[in-house]
């Protein structure tokens, strides 16, 4: 049988003359709203199903319905599918189709539902099945982190502030800070997904219907766990779009921030890091360039995202109740902030566990910039100073030591007894690099043995999932 449309409008018999080709084609969605078609035919097989439960369809025009549905799902995957933007969108391409294979009965489907109420129950199975792609994803992320954080457990590197060296830190301690970030993304997202499933299929255009409909039984089918309880609100509210979106934004703001650290930590200034070449560029131009492009990318679309959160803000601020034709603009900044996020995501969780630490580099500058400067001034108040006045002899040994070109680490103990008599020998045993970091034996902190107490935590997490 030809797969080719009926290319009347199911929805013309209103309208004395032609729609004009410019406002057919700049009005129409099917060119972007295609890819639902599993959740549109989804959603379809369970109202099929819920009009039969009630009465409205036979058995066998439910089965007809259904081969129907199957037969059209496989010309689209096939590629056989013609999409007509005569048919304006998913839902009326699928429809015309339908009709064109079973007759009458494809006309019976649209019984008790709207375009309104439809697309609004697509969209949402589209997210929330999107957002457990993405799940599956942080999830991917999470374990190369761990797996990143357990193997560099000992290795010890400059904490910055300002950029400017602060304290020593661990590199796995610095790694679970990226995890801790996307723990609250996944928390996010998981609590935005509650919102998302929701079934507003029932609503109809705006005002409910007047069929004997059972919208628990459709919500059942669907694996939805509640049902919009306002019908006016049911097709007009893209709340949960806005807050998938602005947890995307929040998502892309952390992986922008990691990105650039790995972009700074990979350089020759830096040299921490090594990205596998998979993950880089050369130059056309200069031949010792290895340009970090995941990392910058990522850190690029970061962008992108912002600017769709603020397109559905935008989009919404000012519609009266209920649907309005400006909803149809929902989808596109929703579908690229989808495949940005998705895409991000992936390359992220291919790249981080396998990145290669110089642990000798980030020792080394760990050493520079007077890192343990707070120990000294810690164990100085343990020597019955007050933090103020230790404070003020660390400054004078800092600056004696920018001076001389020396760490506090290489100072004699004559010359640390010059700043305060209180300084003895055991003072040697706070400066070192490693004596720094294993002071910090707290829960939270970055010494090895609680990094790796952490990742045990972390791990555990992770399966509590």
């Amino acid at each position: 049988m030809s797969n080719k449309h009926n290319q009347q409008k199911l929805s013309s018999a209103r309208f004395s003359e032609s729609t004009d080709s410019f406002v057919e084609a700049f009005t129409a969605s099917i060119q972007f709203d295609q890819r639902m078609y599993r959740q549109d035919i989804q959603g379809s097989l369970a109202h099929a199903k819920m009009l039969t439960k009630v009465g409205i369809l036979n058995e066998g025009e439910l089965q007809d319905i259904i081969e129907g549905l199957q037969q059209i799902q496989d010309e689209i995957e096939a590629g056989e599918f013609s999409w007509s933007i005569q048919q304006e969108d998913i839902h009326m391409n699928i429809e015309a189709r339908l009709t064109h294979l079973i007759g009458i009965t494809g006309k019976k489907l649209h019984t008790g539902r709207s375009r309104n109420d439809q697309v609004a129950t697509d969209i949402r199975l589209y997210i929330r099945d999107e957002i457990d792609v993405i799940l599956s994803e942080l999830k991917r992320l999470q374990e190369g982190l761990i797996e990143l954080a357990s193997r560099e457990a000992d290795t010890i590197m400059p904490g910055f502030t300002h950029l400017q060296t602060a304290q020593p830190v661990t590199f796995g301690h610095h790694m679970l800070a990226w995890f801790e970030m996307i723990k609250r993304d996944v928390e996010r997202l998981q609590d935005c997904r509650k919102r998302v499933n929701t079934l507003p299929l029932g609503s109809a255009a705006l005002a409910g219907t007047t069929y004997p409909i059972d919208r628990e039984f459709t919500a059942g089918l669907l694996g939805f766990e509640r049902i919009t309880e306002n019908s006016l609100d049911g097709v007009s509210d893209r709340d949960f779009a806005i807050e998938f979106t602005a947890f995307a934004a929040t998502l892309m703001m952390h992986l922008s921030r990691f990105s650039e650290e790995l972009v700074l930590w990979s350089s020759a200034q830096f040299q921490f890091i090594d990205l596998p070449d998979r993950f880089c560029t050369g130059s056309s131009i200069m031949p010792q360039k290895k340009n970090p492009d995941v990392p910058e990318l990522v850190r690029g679309k970061t962008g992108r995202v912002y600017g769709h959160l603020m397109s559905l803000l935008t989009l919404m601020k000012s519609q009266p109740l209920a649907y309005n034709k400006d909803n149809q603009e929902d989808k596109e900044p929703l579908f690229d902030t989808v495949d940005t996020v998705r895409g991000s995501l992936r390359a992220f969780a291919d790249m981080i566990p396998a990145i290669i630490v110089q642990k000798e580099m980030t020792y080394e500058a760990a050493k520079r910039g007077f890192s343990t400067a707070t120990d000294l001034a810690d164990y100085l108040v343990g020597k019955g100073l007050a933090f103020r006045d230790s404070h003020e002899v660390v400054g004078l040994a800092v600056a004696h030591g920018i001076q001389t070109g020396q760490d506090l680490s290489e100072m004699s103990l004559e010359t640390l007894q010059g700043f305060c008599d209180k300084i003895t020998e055991d003072v040697f045993d706070v400066l070192t690099l490693e004596g720094s970091v294993a002071a910090r034996d707290h829960l939270g902190g970055t010494a090895p043995n609680q990094v790796r107490a952490a990742v045990e935590r972390a791990k555990a997490y992770l399966m509590s999932l």
